[in-house]
């Protein structure tokens, strides 16, 4: 059953670096594997069903659970296996409907649990999330994993002394976790902790150098605040950090971009914007920036295309934060 485990964690991993989370989701779902063993499959069926996982082949996963699940609809095991595939096909609303059923035969076991958070995440219903990491939290309190996603909740919802409490909680548990150390320095950050910010921010810089898949956030992170006070050398070496790990991080460009304008390098400013205009086309802060830079450089009609981009976009853009 291992490798369905290692297709699973991936899937959560990607999910995670989507929202900006990339550790705290690597673990979650891989348990939930453990169901193929017991599930009432017969042995072909058993079989098909590992190598529909194995190969991805997702949508005849789900054709072989929903035909067994439509012989067994009280089985919560294959239930919850459904509500898994889900997952890897990143079909949440399906993930939640899926493990929910599930619920009402009997009580979730903790991974299919924490699929169901995160489905909820994914899906913007922080609201939904809350309580089951807060069940989650009390049925294993020694897991760095619920403090930290509820702290991540609490800070989208800028509740920022909570948020900030989770996240410490969190560390207490793990003090090698270094996203825990990296969303602790965004909430310091947000309550005009800065020198905080800064010290947390870098020893989440510190772990991350150790890891085997470099980050571009935490040093990101903190280039952005040291932007924000005017600290522009610093912020430029962690930019060109954040860089390395990632050449195409559209944010990372923009920081870059914004660090140029303050320094009046206006060519090589527009560069990195358009730069992370063009890697993320429903960014709207670059073109902002670019027209502030057309106007002061003397080209009007520049600048008043580039802020009625920003306009555009800055409508468009979906709200992410929490309902």
């Amino acid at each position: 059953m291992v490798f369905v485990a290692v297709l699973i964690a991936s899937s959560v991993v990607m999910v995670a670096q989507e929202l900006r989370l990339q550790d705290a989701g690597s673990s979650s779902a891989s348990l939930s594997a453990s169901n193929l063993e017991t599930a009432p499959l017969d042995p072909a069926r058993r079989n098909a069903l590992q190598e529909a996982i194995k190969t991805r082949d997702y949508a005849r996963a789900e054709t072989i659970l929903a035909q067994e699940i439509e012989k067994n609809p009280k089985t919560p095991q294959l239930l919850t296996l459904l509500g898994s595939v889900f997952f890897l096909d990143g079909k949440y609303l399906n993930t939640a409907i899926a493990m929910n059923k599930a619920e009402a035969i009997t009580p979730l076991d903790d991974p299919n649990r924490f699929t169901l958070a995160l489905s909820y995440i994914i899906l913007n219903h922080r609201d939904w999330a809350r309580p089951e990491l807060e069940k989650l939290a009390r049925s294993d309190p020694k897991n760095a994993l619920y403090p930290y996603w509820l702290g991540r909740i609490e800070y989208d919802a800028m509740q920022f002394t909570a948020a900030i409490s989770h996240l410490q909680k969190t560390l207490e548990l793990n003090p090698n976790f270094m996203k825990g150390y990296d969303n602790l320095a965004l909430c310091y950050e947000a309550v005009g902790k800065y020198d905080e910010a800064i010290q947390t921010y870098k020893e989440a810089i510190r772990l991350n150098r150790q890891k085997p898949v470099l980050s571009p956030w935490p040093p990101l992170n903190l280039a952005t605040l040291l932007v924000k006070i005017g600290r522009l050398e610093e912020a430029e070496t962690f930019l060109q950090e954040s860089l390395r790990y990632d050449p195409r991080f559209p944010k990372a460009h923009y920081q870059m971009g914004l660090l140029l304008e303050k320094q009046s390098k206006d060519n090589e400013a527009i560069r990195e914007l358009n730069e992370a205009a063009a890697l993320d086309p429903t960014y709207p802060e670059p073109h902002y920036v670019l027209g502030k830079i057309y106007r002061r450089t003397g080209d009007p009609v520049k600048a008043k295309a580039a802020w009625a981009t920003f306009q555009k976009l800055k409508k468009e853009k979906k709200d992410e934060r929490p309902h």
